[in-house]
């Protein structure tokens, strides 16, 4: 009889195991940051094209500031930073559909995306530039884009912005591409990350381009990942991470870096 007793108490208890075990990962699988810890990696969306934010260097390693903020993210979560690179216009399809569990590629926070991403904290404050031709005197301001035609990715907040102001977007891949039309007179302007415009006049000085005008008021770059509750303890995890490497001045020393002006703060 006792051994029959202690048989069912091993049972019990066995059974208790199993239905904790099967909690927990029913637990995990609904939780992306236990998910992104129990593989060891978070896999992090971007361009790879669009200096000095993230480009490849002359030995063609993938660098820049949204690199580096990304892997110290992960050093912070405990997990190894793992990149794939790809077309701005499926890099934030591919964060919502679950093929990347991060973008850092100087995302700007809109109404629009919040409706289906969730953000971190802001780690960059950025103005809009309008780069133009050195001879073009007729585009002095946002206004004066109404008539005009601009290039961008679609979906881009450059894109958006430069429809706001009435101009006609084509749709591009890069900012290589954009500079090309620019300079051939196939468009007029083209919006863009205003320490983006002057990395590139700095990199390329013979090139005839110049800013026209920038925004007054900076947009709020932040780390966009997937909407739901799934998310939550990764998004705090990265908003802690990012607090933290503010503090001990690490995003200030990543922004001189790469844009030679402190970009990190809100002014």
């Amino acid at each position: 009889m006792k051994k029959r007793m202690l048989a069912l108490l091993m049972s019990a208890l066995l059974g208790l195991s199993v239905l904790a075990g099967c909690s927990q990962t029913e637990e995990a699988s609904g939780d992306l940051l236990a998910q992104i810890q129990e593989r060891g990696e978070i896999v992090i969306a971007t361009e790879g094209t669009w200096a000095p934010w993230t480009y490849h260097d002359e030995n063609d390693e993938l660098v820049g500031y949204d690199i580096e903020v990304a892997k110290a993210v992960a050093e912070k979560l405990g997990v190894t930073a793992t990149f794939v690179e790809g077309e701005w216009e499926g890099l934030l399809s591919g964060v919502e559909s679950g093929r990347y569990d991060i973008m850092a590629n100087g995302v700007d926070i809109d109404d629009a995306r919040r409706e289906k991403y969730d953000f971190s904290v802001p780690y960059a404050y950025n103005r809009v530039a309008i780069l133009v031709r050195g001879d073009n005197e007729d585009i002095q301001s946002f206004e004066d884009l109404e008539g005009k035609t601009t290039a961008n990715t679609l979906q881009s907040t450059y894109a958006v912005m430069a429809e706001e102001y009435g101009a006609t977007v084509t749709a591009v891949d890069d900012l290589n591409q954009t500079i090309q039309l620019l300079l051939s007179g196939r468009i007029d302007a083209t919006l863009n990350s205003e320490v983006t415009a002057n990395d590139y006049m700095t990199a390329q000085p013979d090139a005839d381009i110049k800013i026209a005008a920038v925004s007054e008021d900076a947009t709020q770059v932040a780390i966009p990942m997937r909407k739901g509750e799934e998310t939550a303890t990764l998004r705090a995890a990265i908003d802690e991470a990012l607090n933290e490497l503010s503090e001990e001045g690490v995003l200030t020393e990543l922004s001189e870096k790469y844009f030679g002006i402190d970009i990190s703060q809100a002014e």
